[in-house]
């Protein structure tokens, strides 16, 4: 296992060792002595999945404190274009966004922190993502910003968005928690 660092403080691409044979592949998605080793949040709460089509655009999403979570997220089948963007006011990074296509062919993983809002785009038929948090979640602390307020390069321009994520507020007139 390989952990990047991105452009993004404290965000980091892992690369697994995918092992294949005439069987198909294995791949190992979280090992706690590595991810301790570069001090990671390891305490994951919940882990859930989604099933989404083609050009279905998702966030972007995160929890305000003091429900606020670190995630870490992979595409177990097909691929993603996938989005960060850093919303912690003190960061030498607030309000730039890190992109990456994630996918089941490369099985590469995105560790995200508190702090950072996320949001994917479907690029294949269909895309399975799967993700982990380290808080339980929060109806009453679970918000986003809009997707197209930000300067994301997204591949599709007219996505299908859900009614909710449409809702949100601009990033412009966005007031940060963190």
């Amino acid at each position: 296992m390989k952990i990047k660092k991105t452009k993004i403080e404290g965000c980091f691409e892992i690369i697994p060792k995918i092992n294949k044979d005439s069987r198909g592949s294995f791949i190992k998605t979280f090992h706690q002595p590595t991810f301790k080793k570069y001090k990671l949040e390891t305490a994951f709460k919940e882990e859930y999945y989604s099933v989404s089509k083609k050009n279905v655009l998702r966030g972007l999403h995160f929890q305000k404190p003091p429900m606020a979570h670190a995630k870490l997220i992979y595409c177990v089948y097909g691929e993603v274009f996938d989005v960060v963007l850093d919303i912690r006011k003190k960061s030498k990074t607030y309000g730039k966004f890190l992109s990456l296509n994630l996918s089941a062919k490369k099985g590469n993983i995105l560790y995200i922190p508190t702090g950072l809002a996320h949001g994917f785009q479907v690029l294949s038929d269909k895309a399975i993502m799967m993700y982990k948090t380290t808080t339980v979640y929060s109806p009453k602390h679970d918000t986003g910003i809009l997707w197209n307020s930000v300067n994301i390069p997204w591949p599709n321009k007219k996505p299908i968005v859900s009614k909710r994520d449409k809702s949100f507020g601009i990033f412009s007139d966005f007031g940060t928690d963190f």
